[in-house]
């Protein structure tokens, strides 16, 4: 069950130009871990959906560990 974020969009000035800050790597990077962490997490979803008990077994503490 994946979650989704949703982001209000910003009305700005009427300049649709946006200004060179520098930033631009960081938010294609940003945009490269967040695939990533999605992919991680739709596989987390897949393996919950297939086996759920399993997984949830295996974090189970037993006798004093």
């Amino acid at each position: 069950m994946a979650q989704e974020q949703i982001r209000p969009q910003s009305s700005g000035g009427g300049d649709d130009a946006q200004p060179d800050d520098g930033f631009g790597q960081v938010g294609a990077s940003n945009a490269a871990r967040d695939e990533d962490l999605d992919s991680v997490l739709d596989e987390i979803d897949g393996v919950l959906e297939s086996n759920a008990e399993e997984f949830v077994k295996g974090f189970v503490q037993k006798g004093g560990q």
